[in-house]
């Protein structure tokens, strides 16, 4: 229990997973990565620009909140039990293939064309989407 205290810290300490206002609860979390994901979809080819902006920051904040995870599970080992080490193993790696998939989504955005615009910013909401339930499943597992 402390582990997933520890790590529903770590995940409300970064954005856009989060909100900087004290009080912020996992419902409020939840809906502002839903916002990040919806966004994309509305940007034009036009915004093409903008909407790889957004989506690397995304990135970026995911990558950060991976590695704060990471960090504490490193310096928890030593008080874990195997299962719960081994759970916490299993949703570090579920966080680091999702994050895969969200990156190659987001080449797709950097590099598509315009006929396949509007495919490629649909597949990195939905990775994107599958990201966030990816991290409420690490919530649990720590």
């Amino acid at each position: 229990m402390k582990l997933m205290a520890i790590a529903i810290g770590v995940l409300m300490a970064t954005s856009p997973w989060t909100l900087a206002a004290e009080g912020t609860t996992t419902k409020d979390i939840s809906k502002k990565a839903a916002q990040t994901g919806r966004a994309i979809k509305d940007y034009t080819v036009e915004q093409r620009d903008d909407a790889v902006k957004s989506a690397k920051a995304s990135l970026d904040e995911m990558d950060a909140s991976i590695r704060r995870l990471e960090r504490k599970l490193e310096s928890d080992w030593d008080r874990m039990d195997e299962a719960a080490r081994r759970k916490a193993r299993a949703a570090l790696d579920a966080l680091r293939k999702q994050r895969n998939e969200v990156a190659e989504w987001y080449g797709g955005l950097k590099y598509s064309s315009a006929v396949a615009w509007d495919e490629v910013k649909t597949g990195f909401s939905k990775s994107y989407d599958a990201m966030r339930g990816a991290f409420g499943k690490a919530r649990k597992a720590f």
